[in-house]
């Protein structure tokens, strides 16, 4: 494996000790001697703490959709088994040692400005998952597809809450129990 640019080097690092630890909670200086580069090095990477950050959600953002999406297709072929087997996913994640709740329910409580361009970030991840469950619903053809989706992502929203806050292992195993109720009450599509 090739060894990391220095600008990558440095959102890794800052990616995993924000995901610890916050984003105001860590500083640049704490970032750069984890990342052991130079504070010019950092600066001639990124203009501010806040481009890092933005760096930092959008490699996060990446590499949680294609964990989620490659663990999905492992798990199910079908489209509807998919939508269950979100949930198995997020039990997977949950018990992860390394699990400290979603990266971007966590930055968009420190940047709670909808307009500020870290909470942008955020929106946009959630709504890439939203358009993704959304898909599956649609390819399992079922009526009202858009209203099962949305109802699917708040017990998605409510189980990764629960499982960080309440440090509830069990959290997607209980939502994938309400989510097999809701999609009982949909219709396949005629």
């Amino acid at each position: 494996m090739p060894a990391l640019s220095k600008r990558d080097q440095l959102v890794e690092h800052a990616l995993n000790l924000f995901y610890q630890h916050g984003f105001h909670a860590t500083g640049i200086d704490l970032i750069i001697a984890t990342a052991q580069v130079s504070k010019k090095t950092l600066y001639n990477h990124f203009k501010s703490k806040e481009e890092l950050i933005i760096a930092t959600l959008e490699k996060r953002d990446r590499d949680f959709q294609a964990f989620l999406i490659t663990e999905i297709e492992q798990r199910a072929t079908v489209p509807i088994e998919k939508l269950t087997a979100v949930f198995d996913v997020l039990d997977l994640w949950f018990n992860q040692a390394s699990f400290s709740g979603c990266m971007f329910i966590n930055a968009s409580a420190e940047y709670p400005l909808f307009n500020d361009p870290c909470h942008q970030v955020c929106s946009l991840h959630k709504k890439a998952i939203a358009n993704y469950i959304l898909s599956l619903a649609q390819a399992a053809k079922f009526q009202y597809a858009e209203r099962l989706a949305k109802q699917l992502m708040l017990i998605i929203e409510g189980a990764i809450v629960e499982a960080h806050v309440n440090d509830n292992k069990q959290a997607a195993k209980e939502a994938k129990e309400l989510a097999l109720l809701v999609i009982g009450q949909y219709g396949l599509a005629v």
